[in-house]
């Protein structure tokens, strides 16, 4: 393990050159790439390991839905070669051993300090540093602060009431127990039908005596066709890394494919049957969205294809009535996060699993031995909550983090989050957020977003300390100019019609605003390379 015999104290002095809040896979590589600069650095974590987001989601199920030999990092040639991936989606174990062995391979753990929870980050204009304060009372000065919370980090309670009253177990997919749960023979009840609620029922009807899904919105899911990887397409990517790497990097969404440039009406019906046919056995989350170029911004090209996966959910439910209910009307395909499921339909052909749609059947109450509907009230033994995030912001602003004026960024994002490239805020010197609010983050692959971040703001620490300066601040009118943009660029865009959490819709007062650019990673990734290669115009430098 390369430094492994370094004199460097684990715990670095209290005046770190950069403080990063987070160890999941951007805050990893952070402290990986300040250290290469030579800069002390403090990386706060609020976990006991080294993992964010695949660290804390360990309900049975949780799998990631980019393909797994695209999903991890590229900065090491080395690292692509030493790690062998076992299925195309990966597994929440196996991600998390790859995190772990990353920790351990370029001997990061030295400088992380875990079970720790950053509090305030409190900008000091005098001394242009920071004074981040921690709940273990430690506070801890430093001229860079780097928010590495992750973008689906912070855990959305339900708001229903009676949940205190709740005599039974009660679970939500994004803290599961990590000593696992046993529900064999229980009867289980779920609320939420995202992502993980999507992964964790099949999971939960393995084991419970009974299932009862209360659904609220029904969502899209597509097959993964999830399976082993073959010895040989693992030893063709690694012979290929390089190249695949830079075709991600040059891609819309971090996953390269040909970009569909016909309309959808420009195929007959019986071509366009086809087209779809071909995109669901892809098992890809870009697919039938990305079948043809105006499925994302023409609501008739949109219902084509929406009806086709509405098609196969009647395919594959036996009971009409239920396969209806499990079938979305409301919002267009792709404009919610799209699903990868294993089996998630096929599970409400089980005698033991039963559907209770929530808006013929409001739920009204958690009672003491279950859940109440409008109609009828549900006995269980455990309550399991799939009910997703405060996305892009949560985790960002329950943080006390005060500017210039010792302004609020709570206060500065009270009408949406406002950031320059979704990595600086005018007001917030020297703060820099890694896959923040307007850049591509959730609607691309994560881990090519994270490393260009990363390298963008590790270039531009650099770039500071060559050229004898000690402040870099987005301008409001720069902050501006891009809000502007990316949101003319999501208005062209079915992304705003949906009530999302891309748009912050599932998060009661929150501001409805599109939070990540729709523009695409390639282009973004230009944008943000030619602010740099301009001196970073749009900032102020001190």
């Amino acid at each position: 393990m390369s430094g492994s015999d370094s004199p460097e104290p684990n715990f670095p002095e209290a005046e770190p050159d950069a403080v990063v809040v987070g160890a999941g896979l951007a805050g990893l590589y952070q402290l990986h790439r300040l250290r290469e600069l030579g800069l002390r650095v403090r990386v706060f974590e609020n976990g006991s390991d080294v993992g964010g987001t695949w660290y804390w989601n360990r309900y049975p199920g949780a799998r990631c839905d980019v393909e797994s030999m695209s999903y991890s990092y590229s900065f090491s040639p080395e690292l692509e070669q030493e790690w062998t991936w076992t299925e195309k989606y990966a597994a929440q174990p196996e991600i998390l051993r790859y995190i772990q062995y990353v920790a351990e391979r370029f001997d990061l753990r030295r400088g992380i300090t875990f079970d720790t929870r950053v509090t305030e980050a409190h900008y000091d204009e005098n001394a242009h540093r920071w004074l981040v304060r921690t709940d273990t009372g430690e506070s801890v000065s430093t001229r860079f602060l780097i928010m590495a919370t992750g973008c689906l980090s912070a855990s959305k309670p339900p708001e229903l009431p009676g949940i205190e009253r709740f005599g039974g177990a009660v679970h939500h997919t994004g803290r599961w127990p990590h000593e696992g749960v046993d529900l064999t023979g229980q009867r289980v009840g779920v609320i939420g039908t995202g992502s993980s609620g999507i992964q964790v029922i099949p999971e939960l009807a393995e084991q419970a005596a009974e299932l009862t899904v209360f659904q609220r919105t029904p969502n899209f899911s597509m097959p993964a066709f999830n399976r082993p990887l073959r010895e040989t397409e693992i030893t063709e990517r690694k012979a290929n890394y390089r190249q695949w790497r830079a075709a991600q990097r040059d891609s819309y969404a971090g996953v390269p494919r040909q970009p569909a440039e016909r309309s959808a009406f420009e195929d007959s019906p019986e071509q366009r049957e086809e087209t779809y046919r071909q995109s669901w056995r892809e098992g890809s989350l870009f697919g039938i969205p990305g079948s043809y170029a105006d499925i994302l911004v023409d609501p008739a090209a949109n219902e084509t294809a929406a009806e086709f996966v509405r098609a196969r959910i009647r395919d594959k439910v036996h009971d009409p009535e239920i396969a209806e209910t499990l079938s979305p009307r409301d919002f267009p395909i792709g404009t919610k996060r799209p699903c990868l499921d294993t089996g998630y339909y096929e599970t409400f052909n089980r005698e033991h699993v039963r559907l209770v749609d929530l808006r013929s059947t409001p739920l009204t109450e958690i009672v003491e031995t279950g859940v109440r509907t409008s109609r009828r009230e549900y006995e269980l033994d455990t309550l399991v909550f799939a009910t997703g995030f405060d996305a892009m912001t949560g985790a960002l602003e329950a943080v006390d983090v005060r500017g210039r004026d010792g302004r609020t960024l709570r206060e500065y994002w009270s009408a949406g989050p406002r950031t320059y490239l979704g990595l600086a805020v005018s007001g917030f010197p020297n703060l820099f957020t890694v896959t923040g609010p307007t850049s591509p983050s959730v609607l691309s692959n994560m881990i090519v977003s994270i490393e260009q971040h990363v390298d963008w703001i590790t270039d531009c620490v650099s770039y500071l300390a060559a050229n004898g300066l000690t402040e870099v601040e987005a301008t409001e009118r720069a902050e501006r100019e891009w809000l502007n943009h990316a949101a003319e660029a999501g208005n062209a865009t079915l992304y705003p019609t949906a009530d999302s959490w891309y748009t912050g819709a599932n998060v009661p007062g929150k501001p409805r605003v599109l939070l990540a650019y729709v523009g695409g990673v390639a282009a973004y990734r230009q944008w943000c390379e030619q602010v740099a290669d301009n001196g970073y115009s749009g900032f102020s430098l001190r």
